[in-house]
């Protein structure tokens, strides 16, 4: 029977499950410069253990696709399901613990190998209706990891030089035994390099790397919605051992408008029309998001009626032109009268003898 027992990674990091990248990246460096082995010389096998734990989870929800099959992995195992027993076969050795998915498939070749792609980065970008309309251009402040000075990246302290690591003898893998497989996984104590640094250096503390940041400038094309992504190739965390870096994702977060609203490339509005505007015609001023234009509200307009005007929308992202403003018209009736005005209701109601409910009391009529 598959175990139920499994690691929850949110919580080791100590972040919500929809905590975003960024999120996950900060909470992460804080923990792994504060649980490092190197940095907790009075309690290291504790420290190796929390730092085992931590990198096990970074690993997972920094990685997209990898988050994204946890936590489908998670709601597996609320439904019962078994990927040993549900697949025809029971499971030949004892409790299981989620996390171990992971380490089996890495074992057996699925590991990502060096060099490999920087990460992503992703950004949100508040931007005003009218900016995202016209497009606009604004700089960013990233944080982003580079090779610490003091120490030229090795992570140990100047004079001094990593060793090779005790528990794996510089393999970077460590084998075990799991029931009948015989597997090699990730030495815990050096994390896979084959190293440790005996004297972490001052300023990264073992690391390696220090955070800095930079100042990026990004040109937001016109048209762009609420939650639309524009990516920034090479723009993100540079590679490892010469991979390539990953890119930079810009998530725009678009104001409402007091009165326009998006539709893809197109912009609606709701135009109040009085009851005498409705029925005897009117030119009205309307505003679109590129001037103001004069629009004729034929007699006998309907409440609910839409007009609309080409070309007065929004600029189309993916393409050419513009969209078209979608006028959507709301008569409002009058709910003060003066006895003046009540009158001459009444005598029009006497000699307009137009019957719009017709069709119904004929089918009242019928039923009955």
């Amino acid at each position: 029977m598959f175990g139920r027992r499994y690691k929850d990674y949110y919580k080791i990091l100590g972040v919500s499950k929809d905590a975003s990248q960024e999120d996950i990246k900060r909470v992460y460096r804080r923990l792994a410069r504060k649980y490092h082995p190197d940095a907790n010389p009075a309690n290291k096998k504790e420290a190796e253990e929390k730092f085992k734990e931590i990198n096990e989870a970074y690993e997972v929800l920094s990685d997209p696709k990898k988050r994204q099959e946890y936590d489908q992995g998670v709601r597996f195992f609320e439904t019962g399901f078994s990927p040993f027993r549900d697949f025809g076969f029971e499971r030949p050795f004892g409790d299981f613990e989620f996390s171990d998915i992971f380490d089996i498939f890495r074992d057996f070749g699925f590991r990502r190998e060096y060099p490999q792609a920087g990460r992503d980065l992703y950004y949100n970008v508040n931007l005003s209706f009218e900016d995202a309309l016209k497009g606009t251009t604004t700089s960013i402040d990233l944080n982003e990891e580079v090779s610490c000075r003091t120490c030229g990246g090795t992570g140990a302290k100047p004079g001094t030089s990593p060793v090779v690591c005790p528990v794996c003898g510089g393999k970077g893998m460590v084998a075990y035994n799991q029931g009948f497989f015989s597997l090699s996984r990730t030495c815990h104590r050096c994390m896979g390099r084959g190293t440790i640094i005996e004297a972490p250096c001052p300023t990264c503390r073992g690391a390696g790397t220090v955070e800095q940041t930079k100042r990026v400038e990004v040109k937001i094309p016109s048209g762009v919605e609420d939650g639309s992504k524009i990516r920034l190739k090479g723009k993100g965390e540079p590679g490892v051992e010469g991979g390539p870096p990953g890119d930079l994702y810009i998530i725009t977060n678009v104001a409402p408008h007091p009165f326009f609203k998006r539709k893809g490339s197109n912009i609606l509005l709701d135009l109040p029309i009085t009851l005498t505007e409705a029925a005897l015609g009117a030119s009205i001023k309307v505003p679109t998001v590129n001037g103001t234009v004069s629009l004729k509200i034929p007699s006998g307009t309907q409440d609910g009626q839409i007009f609309r005007l080409k070309g007065r929308g929004a600029p189309r992202l993916h393409g050419w032109g513009r969209g078209d403003m979608l006028i959507t018209i709301h008569v409002i009736v009058p709910t003060k009268l003066t006895s003046e005005e009540r009158e001459l209701l009444v005598r029009f109601a006497n000699k307009h003898k137009e019957n719009p409910r017709e069709h119904l009391e004929r089918a009242m009529t019928k039923g009955s």
